[in-house]
């Protein structure tokens, strides 16, 4: 029975999610609330904001839809899927006492202190005094500074010393940069050793990892430059060995779902692990309690199984009873950005190279559409900060990072930004084995 299905967000996650859901035998009708342009050549789009949590369960009862994807961080911080539980349509997602997982830094430390879950050494706190006098005290440096709350994954400072932690302290808790996110903050060790982020599926007692992913933050070559949300991935994580895995099986993944059942608020969806493989083992940098935005770009697409049956078996409850298979191959997402991203940049700058959304007669490229609209006349335009993911898939990261930037030189518009490095660090990796 096809089923009417509704993904809540709009940018290049939600249409990996959806270009993935559409394979499925049972996916049926499919909308988008709010999406983008880009998105509108895959799924219907409905112009609701994704916070809008009244507004969109309303829309989600009125269509009848048979499942909600709630795909975006801040509608499950508020409730988003309780609020459809509570009018009969189940959801891929976490309900909002489990959401905290993302949504409080704090609740999360303390989680992981509380269950023994290896994590930077951390101290909280809601008195910016209080915290310059924890730095000065400890006199350790690079240090690192989060806002408690949702911060659009922007919270996160690392400072060199102590004026730019109290420049840090400053910006967070007292100009409230990024608003009562800032309220509380978290004062925590800085660790060393490659970053990994591993995706996974629960349904709440079994936990299924998805491929591994490395993401790029920084906006310029070399990782220099500001933070931004991810400027590219590639996907496997060649730092993410079979042994690593299995550790963090035994000591992360699992003790965080039976630590979750344990506070009374189990977890069901994506629970996103961001870590660090420090000199003493693999410890948790984040959680994200959806999927990550770009690595979704590139684990999808390696995805082989039925994407709507495993979602449908973490709401049900049924996961252990469900394939998740992953090819060998490999995948690299390079973002297409505005240029001043992630500062201020120029929005409307028509794009070209693309038919319908996407570069004709390319089977292994897929364009994912992050921040993009389409004008009456059906000229797409840039329409956000990050624009356009371009990935490839191919048996060798090799070949998928070559082909991933052949196909971005297609694709052009005005002031077009983009790194020219992404999955070096992961082939000097594996050059190094």
């Amino acid at each position: 029975m096809a089923k009417k299905i509704l993904v809540v967000g709009g940018g290049g996650r939600e249409h990996a999610i959806i270009k993935a859901l559409k394979k499925s035998p049972d996916c049926g009708e499919i909308w988008c609330a709010p999406g983008n342009g880009g998105i509108s050549y895959d799924a219907k789009c409905k112009n609701i904001k994704a916070t809008d949590v009244e507004t969109m369960v309303a829309f989600a009862a009125e269509e009848k839809f048979d499942y909600v994807v709630v795909a975006q961080d801040d509608p499950l911080a508020l409730g988003m899927v309780d609020a459809l539980a509570a009018v009969g349509i189940p959801a891929f997602g976490p309900d909002k006492a489990a959401a905290r997982i993302e949504a409080s830094k704090v609740f999360s430390k303390d989680l992981m202190k509380k269950y023994g879950i290896p994590t930077a050494d951390y101290a909280t706190f809601d008195d910016p005094a209080k915290v310059m006098d924890y730095i000065k005290a400890k006199g350790r440096y690079p240090v690192v500074i989060k806002a408690d709350g949702l911060a659009l994954g922007k919270g996160v400072l690392i400072c060199e010393n102590e004026e730019q932690a109290a420049d840090g302290v400053k910006e967070i808790m007292l100009d409230k940069k990024f608003g009562a996110s800032g309220n509380h903050v978290v004062v925590e060790e800085f660790l060393t050793g490659p970053e990994v982020s591993v995706l996974s599926f629960t349904d709440g007692k079994v936990v299924k990892p998805m491929v591994s992913s490395m993401d790029h933050k920084r906006a310029n070559d070399h990782d220099t430059g500001l933070n931004t949300g991810g400027m590219g991935t590639v996907a496997p994580n060649p730092y993410y060995t079979p042994a690593i895995a299995a550790e963090c099986m035994e000591k992360i993944f699992l003790p965080t779902i039976q630590a979750m059942n344990a506070e009374g608020c189990p977890f069901k969806g994506c629970l996103y692990f961001g870590l660090m493989l420090t000199p003493d083992g693999p410890k948790v940098i984040e959680y994200n309690c959806r999927f990550g935005d770009p690595e979704t770009q590139v684990v999808l697409p390696l995805l082989e199984s039925d994407l709507l049956k495993i979602m449908a078996a973490c709401t049900e409850g049924t996961l252990a009873d469900t394939e998740v298979k992953f090819s060998e191959g490999a995948a690299c997402c390079v973002i297409l950005a505005s240029g001043g991203y992630p500062v201020s940049y120029e929005k409307g700058k028509p794009i070209s190279g693309l038919t319908n959304g996407q570069l004709e007669g390319e089977s292994s490229i897929t364009v994912y559409h992050s921040g993009t609209a389409l004008r009456e006349d059906g000229t797409l335009v840039t329409n956000g900060g990050r624009v356009l993911g371009v990935t490839a898939t191919a048996p060798r990261l090799t070949a998928a990072i070559t082909q991933a930037y052949a196909a971005a030189e297609k694709i052009s518009f005005e002031k077009l930004h983009k790194r020219t490095d992404i999955g070096m660090r992961a082939l000097k990796a594996i050059a190094e084995r």
